[in-house]
């Protein structure tokens, strides 16, 4: 893997910074970009910087579309090439924080959740099939099937929820244009720590009837780790050689959850 490039987006903390720190350890040369959080910035390097592993770190605001080629050419200037994008981004608008829909707000998940990725993918894709054997991994949450109902309620927003419902549209349109050179999946998140669960400002504002509901509600009765995503990951990367155009639905069972299984009736024959 020495060779190789992965470029993951929001990779200043969480799930972002995860992934990215498990790319380096394995080898991967690795571009991050981030945006805000300017107050995780110095752990990100140091922790970067422990690897050992070549990286690029670059601040940019990938709701400007204009700025996004610049970025990926920094990214060629730099490595040469581009094996992996991991399409990260996203900025989910909490009913419980946020309240009812302000304009602004909408144009915000849009443009961050949804807009910035079909971007970022126009520009990587001629690198991704330069590359051979190029991989993309769209992240989304399961809000764009349930949506702003049930216990998910108070945590999905609807725009949040329609944008994630065009990822998966993407994901199947763009296996079709990366095809034969590129796969492309699409990793689905139910609940997690650090997004939409445990570390988030939204979490603390549920009560703890709320939380229970969505706890009931998931079939392994827990909120996901960051490491079951890492490891969802790395098996799109080295495992499924033949997988495109799909969608790795990891969210403890929550979508099922709602319906249970009656016990079998005795019949009348």
């Amino acid at each position: 893997m020495t060779e190789k490039v992965a470029l993951v987006l929001g990779a200043i903390k969480g799930i972002g910074k995860s992934i990215g720190l498990a790319l380096a350890e394995q080898g991967f040369k690795v571009a991050l970009t981030y945006h805000d959080w300017e107050e995780s910035l110095e752990s990100m390097r140091t922790d970067f910087e422990k690897t050992g592993c070549d990286h690029l770190i670059i601040k940019t605001d990938l709701r400007d579309t204009r700025s996004i080629p610049g970025v990926i050419q920094k990214i060629i200037d730099c490595f040469g090439r581009l094996d992996i994008l991991v399409n990260n981004i996203e900025r989910g608008g909490w009913p419980i924080v946020h309240g009812p829909y302000a304009t602004d707000q909408w144009d915000l998940e849009q443009a961050t959740t949804l807009r910035a990725k079909r971007w970022v993918f126009e520009s990587a894709l001629p690198h991704l099939k330069a590359s051979g054997d190029g991989i993309v991994i769209n992240i989304s949450s399961i809000a764009g099937i349930v949506g702003r109902s049930g216990p998910a309620g108070p945590v999905f927003n609807d725009g949040y929820a329609a944008a994630n419902r065009g990822i998966s549209l993407l994901t199947e349109t763009w296996a079709r244009m990366g095809a034969p050179e590129v796969r492309v999946n699409e990793i689905m998140l139910g609940f997690f720590k650090t997004r939409h669960a445990q570390g988030t400002r939204g979490w603390n504002l549920l009560t703890e009837k709320d939380k229970c509901a969505l706890m009931d509600h998931t079939l392994l009765c827990r909120t996901g780790r960051i490491t079951d995503i890492v490891k969802a990951v790395r098996y799109l990367i080295h495992d499924a050689p033949f997988m495109t155009g799909s969608i790795l639905r990891l969210d403890g069972g929550y979508v099922l959850g709602g319906e249970k299984v009656p016990p079998m009736p005795r019949g009348v024959l």
